[in-house]
């Protein structure tokens, strides 16, 4: 079990999403840590190789998403995945698996995981994951998956898709703000001025009808709403 991020990591980064590893295989933890090194807004404040020592890290380290295994010895991931949405209903867990977990990953669901991602994921997807469960959306699915988070979560009919009116500088925007940039780096990215960029970004948020960055890139993710270059 790795500890919580040292004072010195958490240095200049008090406002990064914390995130908990949580798997069994050494390589798979250090695979998984190394890509969110990669992104300035992630935060990988602890390691856990079982559901026990996750609990644990859940009370130490304080992670706002934790990346789940399934299969573990002492305690796998759907027993931890439903003990910590029970005792800690602010933490979000996204499920990993590989395709032939089919049963798991549904059990999991059921017990309060907010998604699933493939251990094949790639970092900006993965980032892009975690920054959709912060904001309590289900996270996209493989597409051979898709009809189990249905199964899962609901049985209604699907909402109209939003965002039909954005114009496509605003998918543009949209698209940038996925990865996590701010009116700035937007800016910069698309050749505009920060004010425009803000007002893209105000637009976008009442577009959809949302109230924070985080909001609307978990719709954009689950609605796929952004074109241009990502």
């Amino acid at each position: 079990m790795r500890e919580p991020a040292s004072a010195v990591e958490m240095e200049g980064r008090l406002d990064a999403i914390r995130v908990l590893v949580v798997d069994d295989h050494l390589v798979v933890r250090r695979g998984l840590a190394t890509l969110l090194l990669a992104f300035s807004d992630l935060l990988l404040v602890g390691e856990a190789q079982n559901g026990a020592e996750a609990l644990e890290l859940c009370a130490t380290a304080q992670p706002d998403v934790v990346l789940m295994d399934l299969l573990m010895p002492e305690m796998d991931g759907v027993t931890a995945t439903q003990t910590i949405r029970e005792h800690y209903p602010h933490i979000q867990v996204i499920v990993l698996t590989s395709m032939d977990e089919y049963d798991y990953v549904q059990r999991a669901l059921v017990a309060g995981a907010e998604g699933y991602l493939l251990k094949s994921i790639s970092a900006d997807d993965l980032a892009t994951a975690i920054r959709v469960a912060l904001a309590g959306h289900p996270t996209p699915a493989p597409e051979s998956f898709e009809d189990m988070t249905h199964t899962a979560h609901t049985s209604e009919p699907a909402p109209p898709k939003p965002g039909a009116d954005l114009t496509a500088r605003e998918q543009e925007v949209l698209g940038q703000m996925t990865h996590g940039l701010t009116n700035t780096q937007i800016g910069a990215q698309l050749n505009i001025s920060r004010a425009t960029a803000k007002f893209h970004v105000s637009s976008i948020l009442s577009k959809l009808g949302v109230a924070s960055r985080t909001e609307a890139v978990a719709v954009a993710v689950q609605h796929h709403l952004t074109t241009g270059p990502g």
